[in-house]
């Protein structure tokens, strides 16, 4: 029969069923089954049997196995179960082994207390009664087990090839669906398209026609509020020209009033002024004494009527000698020569006037006052006098700028000092504040307010002697240029009234100017420009 393995029964469950991988048959089980074999065998056959059921079922004399002995598996190799049944048969199994199965050797008791001797005896007719015992009836259940197993085998490949064809069919059918399902899909996407289509079509075309009947209102009510400004701007109109016209009727009237008066008062003016002229007279030659004694009595109490450093008065005094001396050689100069000298000095005073603030303007201006300064076919003493004074005049100008000019007047005074006192002396003739000095009034010095005004520096026109308001304004724009100037430098050009000179200024006004609203403007104007960063 080949060779026959022996092992220990497989590990049992929590059940206390063995985990065989094939099912397993019990003791009672196999009994039965081989006593039906028997039956069908002496039903079938007359070949006596190789042992008795009795034999079979229990065995007299034998040795009990202790309570913990197991049964153990018999497993039959593959290859040897092919070499004794067929060597054509195909196995259609992966396994390596056949079916085990289980038997319970009770007839044989193994004790590891026997010698060698009794452990072979033992062994050797425990042996003989198995292979006596196992013989036919198991070559039969073997048999039936096999077939058993194919029949199963079939059974569960049959069933698997009908779940799998099931399995195909249900899979066609499900691909299918889903097919129409996608068909069915796509189909209300496109419906949904052309509807939504549809749908923003018509909101199109609603929002047009919206937008139009808007439009069209817009336009209306645009057309109707035009058509009433114009009506409200023609009656506006109408009204103006109406009231244009009462004014020039008012104006007219008022003109005719103020000719009518115009001429009384002349008329009254002339015979005052005829009545003025006998007094005049009358009274001239009682002035006449009493200003020379008035005279000796202002010139002694002057030192106490002008407020000023002392330093500075010096330097002003000789700053307004040296120019009327220099006035005086031109006056001789001009008399004594043939030359015109006007178109020069109209020159000289258009360029001054073009002044600007724009770089390219003062440097091309400073340039040509230079070169006329110092023309040698041109007298310097009267282009330098004449500079001077326009400068000064120039300040009253309303779109003078002070740091163009300051600019100018360093780059020119740089290359003709002569000009810088000059023009200083000219200041103090203008200005009695850039000396630093001032006239205090006083009644036994001044003859009247109209000369303590003239004094300080207000102009007299016909008469009438200029009002505060307009000095100061002067003042102011003396004082812009003035601050200015000392505060100008210019890159590669030494100032010769420069910053230091300034806080000398500052300091000598301070010091000994009184507080009241000339000195207050005055040193507003030049704190103004002061504190500004120079022109270039």
């Amino acid at each position: 029969m080949g060779a026959i393995k022996l092992e220990l029964p497989c590990p049992q469950n929590v059940h206390g069923i063995a985990a065989d991988p094939e099912p397993d048959w019990s003791f009672d089980s196999l009994l039965s089954e081989i006593d039906s074999i028997e039956n069908q065998l002496k039903a079938s056959s007359s070949i006596p049997l190789p042992f008795a059921k009795a034999q079979s079922r229990g065995f007299s004399g034998r040795k009990e196995l202790p309570a913990n002995s197991k049964a153990f598996v018999m497993c039959v190799d593959d290859y040897v179960m092919e070499d004794s049944e067929s060597e054509g048969e195909e196995d259609g199994h992966n396994r390596s082994l056949v079916a085990a199965k289980r038997f319970n050797c009770d007839d044989l008791y193994l004790s590891d207390s026997d010698d060698d001797s009794d452990y072979e005896l033992a062994l050797g007719d425990g042996q003989s009664y198995l292979m006596d015992e196992m013989g036919l009836a198991e070559s039969c259940l073997r048999e039936l087990s096999h077939e058993h197993k194919l029949r199963v085998q079939d059974e569960i490949r049959n069933e698997i090839s009908a779940l799998e064809a099931e399995l195909m069919r249900e899979t066609e059918k499900t691909v299918s669906a889903f097919a129409r399902v996608e068909k069915y899909i796509e189909a209300r996407r496109e419906m949904d398209r052309k509807l939504d289509t549809q749908y923003q079509r018509k909101i199109a075309e609603a929002l047009d026609n919206h937008l139009t009947a808007v439009q069209r209102d817009h336009e209306q009510k645009s057309q109707i509020e035009e058509r009433k400004i114009r009506s409200d701007a023609a009656h506006e109109e109408a009204k103006r020209k109406e009231k244009v016209l009462q004014e020039e009727r008012l104006r007219q009237e008022r003109a005719r009033a103020e000719l009518e008066a115009k001429r009384r008062a002349e008329e009254a003016r002339l015979a005052a002024l005829e009545s003025d002229r006998r007094a005049a007279k009358e009274a001239a030659e009682r002035e006449a004494a009493e200003r020379e004694a008035a005279e000796a009595e202002a010139a002694k109490k002057k030192s106490e009527v002008v407020r000023g450093a002392k330093s500075a008065l010096i330097l002003e005094q000789g700053r307004l000698e040296k120019l009327n001396e220099l006035e005086e050689a031109n006056q001789k100069l001009r008399s004594s020569s043939n030359m015109n000298f006007s178109a020069h000095e109209r020159h000289i005073a258009r360029l001054i006037r073009q002044i600007t603030g724009i770089k390219e303007n003062v440097r091309a201006k400073a340039s040509e006052l230079v070169k006329l300064l110092t023309a040698p076919t041109f007298p310097q003493s009267i282009a330098v006098a004449t500079f001077a004074k326009k400068v000064v005049a120039n300040c009253e100008s309303p779109d003078n700028a002070a740091f163009a000019c300051a600019h100018v007047i360093v780059v020119v005074t740089s290359q003709v000092p002569l000009a810088m006192d000059l023009l200083l002396a000219e200041f103090h003739r203008a200005c009695i504040y850039t000396v630093p000095k001032h006239f205090a009034y006083s009644k036994s010095v001044f003859e009247s307010k109209e000369a303590y005004y003239k004094k300080v520096g207000h102009r007299e026109d016909d008469g009438k002697v200029e009002s505060v308001m307009d000095y100061l304004k002067r003042l102011r724009s003396y004082m812009k240029l003035y601050g200015a100037l000392v505060q100008t430098e210019v890159q590669g050009v030494h100032n010769a009234h420069g910053p230091k000179e300034g806080w000398a200024w500052l300091a000598r006004f301070l010091n000994s100017v009184p507080a009241n609203m000339y000195t207050a403007v005055a040193l507003s104007a030049f704190l103004q420009v002061s504190w500004r960063t120079e022109f270039l």
